[in-house]
């Protein structure tokens, strides 16, 4: 039932699908459906590569295939030469706080940055080095010199220099490129440690100016307020480096909508819509930004995104969209993976789980089928079910199946072995949740 999957990528796909979790390995091997969703949000891709910019929602119920969406675009635009950054929202991690919970996002987001030959994060070093090496070489090519020639070091400087030049012009431009050029000469000189203490800044982990003083000579650092600036001048040094742009991926937004404190949480709707009108009114460059969160965490008037008026009125649906999807529009809602396409699903995890453990796949289509049936005929099924719960009764059917060859289908799913998954829809209720989060 399609392409052969590696044992290795086999075996993250199940333990990550087991676990309620979405794979970061292997996704094109059980990609069903979406297509129109991925579709529009490829068409963005096309557009931050133009040097424009843009922003959406995906939003959809928990377990709706939300970050599953995220992960494949993710994969999608890397190889389109994308710089990806990600991050999933927290107690500890928002778009603005006052005790680095902001700073906190960004940290996240560069130590998850990917690139196509550095697909699992941690790409900053690799993406720097790259950027050098691409000067150097093109220098080199244009004066017909070697690495040993003792010119070279000015002209490649020159050369940086030209290069960031325009990035001066970006709020905090200057600060970044002067740090660039310091990484270039540590580069140069074959110097670690300076290399490494530039990193660590790029990073956000500079606490105090005075530490940034002391050890690059440079007065600034990247804090709550500015982080965002700072990510949007990557995106215009990533394009001179060689890249298609930046696409930031933020993930669970209900933890905005859960913070109990309503300033705290108006100002990070705040920070939303400065990061949405800076992709709607080009300013912004080379950058795209996708977040995901639960229709609830939208739409609530009272402490949703909704809830702050100047988004609400940008974002809300107008006259024509009840009926009929609009695709181009900020928010994109998931429909629900339809009958046929949960099929298909589980019919290429049957096949991956029996490559995996070595076993002729004994499931027909029909056995298929019925395990559909029945999971789409349980009660309150057409409102509440989610391919997340499908694909974990789905699994541990397998794993039971396969540890007790001698059961058949129908036997297992009668059984008290077999349990079926809980929807949390309960998802929202209740003040004892919000308990952990910090104002």
């Amino acid at each position: 039932m399609g392409a052969t999957v590696p044992r290795r990528i086999g075996q993250a796909l199940i333990n990550s699908l087991k676990g309620g979790v979405v794979p970061r390995l292997g996704l094109p091997y059980i990609t069903v459906g979406r297509k129109n969703e991925i579709d529009a949000l490829l068409h963005d891709a096309d557009i931050i590569a133009e040097g424009g910019a843009s922003f959406r929602f995906v939003v959809g119920r928990y377990g709706a295939g939300k970050s599953f969406l995220l992960q494949t675009i993710r994969n999608y635009v890397m190889a389109k030469n994308f710089v990806v950054v990600d991050a999933d929202l927290s107690p500890e991690r928002r778009l603005q706080g006052t005790r680095g919970q902001g700073l906190a996002t960004y940290k996240e987001l560069v130590q998850n940055m990917s690139t196509k030959t550095r697909p699992e994060g941690g790409a900053l070093t690799l993406v720097l080095d790259r950027w050098i090496n691409q000067v150097q070489k093109e220098v080199m090519d244009r004066e017909g010199l070697s690495l040993a020639d003792p010119s070279l070091g000015g002209l490649v400087d020159k050369a940086i220099s030209d290069a960031i030049y325009e990035l001066n012009d970006l709020v905090h431009g200057f600060d970044f490129a002067r740090l660039l050029t310091l990484y270039y000469h540590a580069y140069l000189g074959q110097d670690d440690e300076t290399k490494a203490k530039v990193v660590k800044w790029f990073r956000g982990e500079y606490q105090t100016k005075t530490e940034a003083r002391q050890e690059l000579g440079v007065n600034v650092i990247i804090t709550d307020d500015d982080w965002y600036d700072y990510l949007k001048v990557f995106a215009a040094f990533l394009k001179g480096a060689g890249y298609a742009g930046m696409l930031i991926l933020i993930d669970e937004l209900v933890n905005i909508y859960k913070i109990p404190n309503s300033i705290t949480r108006q100002n990070n709707y705040e920070k939303i819509l400065t990061m949405y009108n800076d992709a709607m009114q080009g300013k912004a460059h080379y950058l795209g930004v996708i977040m995901s969160g639960t229709p609830e965490c939208m739409e609530d008037r009272r402490r949703g995104v909704y809830s702050y008026e100047a988004l609400r009125s940008r974002l809300a649906t107008g006259r024509f969209g009840g009926e009929h999807r609009d695709l181009l529009a900020p928010v994109i809602h998931l429909e629900p993976l339809t009958y046929e396409e949960m099929l298909v699903l589980v019919g290429k995890l049957a096949s991956i789980h029996a490559g995996l453990y070595g076993y002729d796949q004994r499931l027909t289509d029909q056995d298929l089928a019925g395990f559909i049936q029945v999971e789409f005929g349980r009660i309150g099924a057409d409102r509440h079910i989610t391919p997340r719960e499908v694909i974990r009764d789905f699994i541990e059917l397998l794993d039971i199946l396969y540890q007790n060859p001698g059961l058949g289908l129908e036997e297992v799913m009668k059984s008290d072995d077999f349990t079926y998954a809980q929807n949390p829809i309960l998802e929202e209720g209740g003040q004892d949740e919000f308990a952990q989060f910090q104002i």
